[in-house]
């Protein structure tokens, strides 16, 4: 029982680290927006790929609002929903 129990604590400390620099990276986008590639799923120089840990971060820089949009986050194996 407590070897389980040190499994699932293990794993819920593994996403929140994941979360937490996750979040930090998000966070740091509006200093570097055009830092990560040019998106693959669109033809917009202002839609970017971030990849983090085999999950792609699709967002838009929008200049006009002075804002950085998430548009989807997934993992690179699972196709994005448009």
């Amino acid at each position: 029982m407590q070897w389980s129990h040190y499994i699932a604590q293990d794993k819920i400390s593994a996403s929140e680290k994941f979360l937490y620099e996750l979040d930090k990276l998000i966070d740091s986008l509006p200093y570097f927006p055009f830092k990560y590639r040019k998106s693959v799923y669109f033809d917009d120089e202002y839609i970017r790929d971030m990849i983090y840990k085999g999950y792609t971060i699709v967002y838009r820089v929008n200049l006009k609002k002075d804002r950085i949009d998430i548009l989807n986050i997934f993992n690179k194996n699972k196709p994005p929903m448009h």
